[in-house]
């Protein structure tokens, strides 16, 4: 991976009071994530990790630090700049699914789309579909889908913006192991065919560990940073494409 980073945090702190206490939930940490790189932010309870989460997403403003993303220095702007730069760039995928009930699975995940004055490409639509899985299930409601597939449709919601960055908190977190591991595979598969940027919070260390990189926080700082080493199969460069089908 090479250029500059899509996100760069420097001594992000967020602060906040509690009664006459200042908390420290994030306490200068600094941060680089790059397009076509997975990234897993690990730690317990209380770490900070959620925090850094909404900093990175643009959500909430650091107290104090600097955070750029794709080029632009985004703390200290106002609102209505945020918005643009949240629907543009990022795209999210949280525990929570926020499906809207009596909208069909192709209709919630195209609502980004009302949000940024744009109609839904009925290629791209049916492109997102395919990709989590969905284009069977394309005109039925959340009430008749499972929980792994209404995450499947948050994360479709996510990836129809055509996003630079994918931020996800917790996205396995209410999904039984095998869903999980099946969901984790969409996001790195977003990661290896689209080049996106991937963050993602997780307990689960089996998850993490298929990360380009971890991220480990503790009571608001970063306290390790390890890089996996890739397969061969990983590194090597891709096929050329054929004209040929494949059978």
């Amino acid at each position: 991976m090479s250029g500059p980073p899509i996100i760069s945090g420097r001594g992000l702190c967020r602060h906040y009071r509690r009664g006459s206490e200042t908390v420290r939930a994030l306490d200068g940490v600094d941060i680089d994530v790059q397009a076509g790189e997975s990234v897993c932010v690990l730690g317990p309870s209380g770490s900070g990790k959620t925090t850094l989460i909404n900093l990175l997403s643009a959500l909430d403003a650091p107290t104090a630090g600097s955070l750029v993303i794709d080029g632009r220095r985004v703390d200290g702007l106002a609102e209505p700049e945020l918005v643009q730069i949240r629907r543009g760039t990022l795209g999210y995928v949280f525990q929570q699914f926020h499906l809207l009930p009596t909208l069909t699975v192709a209709e919630n995940v195209a609502l980004p789309l009302l949000f940024l004055g744009r109609r839904a490409d009925p290629e791209v639509l049916g492109r997102v579909l395919r990709a989590v899985g969905l284009e069977d299930r394309a005109t039925h409601l959340p009430k008749e889908l499972s929980g792994g597939q209404m995450q499947r449709v948050a994360i479709g919601r996510a990836l129809v913006v055509q996003p630079r960055v994918l931020i996800a908190d917790e996205p396995t977190g209410n999904l039984d192991r095998h869903t999980g591991e099946t969901i984790f595979d969409l996001f790195l598969n977003a990661v290896r065919d689209e080049g996106l940027a991937l963050v993602v919070t997780t307990h689960n260390l089996a998850l993490a560990e298929r990360c380009d990189r971890t991220v480990t926080l503790e009571d608001g700082r970063v306290t390790a940073s390890t890089t996996r080493l890739k397969s061969a199969a990983e590194t090597a460069a891709p096929l050329p494409p054929t004209d040929s089908p494949t059978k």
